[in-house]
């Protein structure tokens, strides 16, 4: 029985997204041709990595390739591979939806960034829409493939309209052909130096050979025209274009910053640059080769997923990407490719996690990410030129580190609570408002301006910035002139629950415990006496408040205000409680402490009345 051609609609929003991508991105359109070889190199490496225990499925076919085929009459550019193919669900999940649950999100943002096209640009990459990037180019594409092991092969057709079609196919080995039926205006990449150019400024680095069917002349064997010159024809032959050598095995010195940029958005599907870079070799009793960067925007669901932006080579096969055992979570911010020469090549997660070298390498990765960022955050401001859309240079100042803080800071801060053991390098990298109004903040800057006195660091943790500053447990703090951090984040209160203190300073909760503020003997004397004026209404209080409260006292904590709850010196703040009952978690209650404000009109009303 013939097996029927298949209609399906786009996943929801796909259509607008579509129509977004070929609106924002219409000046970048020659990048289709990295995001198609992209998918392409990586269905290579997929297939590379498969076959190391299944040895059949590369057959006879052992050279992995990726190949590009122009045809100026049918006004067509076919991509293909015989990399792992796609059967017919995945064709319907890859090709069939963008981002998955992402498109709704994707659309939200878009109006957000609505006029700013590089704002657009870096949403998109975001969403991981490279394959729509074909109909930059294409009023219809059509892909085949054949994944490896199967005898089927599917074809999958859409012109970014309503949907798509899926019929059964012929395709005699495995691998995926695409083929891009260009519109008139795109007519320019069926011409040989124009798509060799894109290669290699795009994809000289890929590892597997990119090869082009290109027209040579050649001198026809024993043949000469009537002035004994040999004679030539016009021979169509394959060419490979690229340099076809992993770029993080070459010396840094033979590396452009372009090429190192073009490699991050090959490896990471970003379409903007990244913020900053490392590429190290570690040589010894282990050795390994590692390039890693940090990128210039987060992704949408940075803290929804988990997986890591790290792939695992060994002698440059490929093994497994989101490689989790070499990367911590609280860096999984991070991409790159980390390539051993110490693994073996059937190496499995099982293994790595048992593996000595997987923990070497993953203390390697681990401590020149940290160098980089220390980096960062040692460079501090530099002037950039920027030029505008008409041409016009002007100078602006820029801090790398505090951009990279913005979107990463709080996963960064994660590695406080989960990796004690590299707590200080951490801690030196945090940064924080405060009370002294200097924008963000590192300890170490907080320290140099405090009074080498002061008891500690002091800090609250708030909902909002504008809660922490408006926040009465300060007013005695302020009145000293002392500076009081605000932490906001809601990982804050585990970073300073296993923070407790830096460079032998504590760290004091400006809302917990008695504050330990200097005071004057008069200053003493003047509260003791409180003490014996204010006893009846502290002994009413607690009499009628009961288990309401845990303790009933003066402070010193308050200048303005009457009085103010505390945490005890152990206990959950009331944003931390806040937190774990909007996650679902059952907190017990926790009586605070009732502290009054002695001097306060309120406080000495009340006393009058008691």
């Amino acid at each position: 029985m013939t097996k029927q051609a298949e209609k399906h609609t786009f996943q929801a929003e796909v259509s607008q997204v579509l129509s977004i991508v070929v609106d924002s991105l219409y000046s970048h359109r020659e990048v289709f041709l990295r995001e198609l070889i992209s998918n392409a190199s990586d269905a290579c490496d997929k297939l590379s990595f498969q076959s190391l225990t299944d040895h059949e499925l590369l057959g006879d076919d052992k050279e992995l390739r990726i190949e590009i085929l122009a045809n100026k009459d049918a006004g067509t550019l076919l991509i293909r591979d015989n990399g792992i193919g796609m059967s017919h669900d995945e064709l319907v999940e890859n090709l069939g939806t963008i981002a998955r649950s992402g498109s709704k999100k994707l659309m939200e943002s878009l109006a957000a960034k609505k006029g700013d096209a590089s704002g657009e640009l870096s949403l998109i990459g975001q969403f991981g829409v490279g394959f729509y990037s074909s109909f930059l180019v294409a009023d219809k594409v059509t892909v085949t493939s054949r994944a490896a092991g199967s005898d089927e092969a599917w074809q999958w057709e859409s012109d970014a309209k309503e949907g798509f079609t899926l019929e059964p196919s012929e395709k005699e080995t495995r691998g995926t052909n695409v083929i891009l039926h260009l519109k008139d205006e795109a007519k320019e990449y069926l011409e040989e130096w124009t798509l060799k150019g894109l290669v290699r400024k795009y994809s000289d680095y890929v590892r597997f050979p990119i090869r082009m069917q290109v027209e040579k002349h050649q001198p026809i064997e024993g043949e000469q025209d009537s002035d004994g010159n040999p004679k030539y024809e016009t021979v169509k032959t394959w060419e490979t274009v690229n340099q076809a050598n992993a770029l993080w095995t070459r010396p840094k010195s033979e590396i452009t910053d372009e090429q190192y940029d073009e490699f991050y958005k090959h490896l990471s599907h970003d379409w903007d640059e990244p913020l900053a870079h490392t590429h190290f070799k570690v040589e010894g009793t282990q050795e390994m080769t590692g390039l890693l960067f940090v990128p210039k925007n987060a992704p949408y669901d940075l803290f929804e997923r988990k997986q890591r932006g790290v792939r695992l080579f060994v002698k440059r096969v490929f093994i497994m990407e989101d490689c989790e055992e070499l990367l911590p979570e609280w860096l999984r911010f991070m991409r790159g490719v980390v390539d051993s020469e110490d693994l073996p090549l059937n190496v499995s997660r099982e293994i790595l996690q048992e593996n000595r070298i997987s923990r070497m390498i993953r203390k390697q990765v681990v401590s020149k990410t940290l160098a980089l960022l220390k980096e960062l955050a040692d460079e501090g401001e530099t002037t950039i030129e920027v030029e505008n859309d008409d041409g016009e240079k002007t100078e602006q100042t820029r801090n790398r580190y505090l951009d990279f803080w913005k979107q990463f800071g709080r996963v960064l801060k994660e590695g406080i609570h989960f990796d004690p053991q590299h707590k200080d390098e951490i801690a030196a990298l945090l940064r924080f408002e405060s009370s002294a109004e200097k924008g963000l903040t590192s300890l170490h800057d907080y320290m140099a301006r405090m009074d080498p006195e002061q008891p500690g660091i002091y800090y609250i943790t708030a909902d909002s910035l504008n809660a922490a500053r408006h926040s009465p447990h300060l007013e005695a703090l302020e009145k000293h002139g002392y500076e009081v951090l605000f932490m906001t984040d809601p990982v804050d209160e585990w970073v300073v629950q296993s923070l407790t203190e830096f460079e032998d300073k504590k760290l004091i909760s400006a809302a917990k415990g008695a504050l330990d503020l200097p005071e004057t003997e008069e200053e003493k004397k003047h509260k003791e006496e409180k003490a014996t004026e204010l006893s009846g209404l502290i002994d009413a209080l607690k009499s009628n408040l009961g288990t309401r409260v845990s303790d009933v006292r003066l402070t010193n904590r308050l200048t303005d205000s009457p009085a103010c709850l505390v945490a005890d010196e152990g206990g959950l703040s009331p944003h931390l409680e806040r937190i774990l009952r909007a996650n679902g978690q059952d907190v017990p209650d926790s009586p605070r402490v009732l502290e009054l404000n002695a001097d306060h009109k309120v406080v000495q009303s009340m006393n009058a009345m008691a």
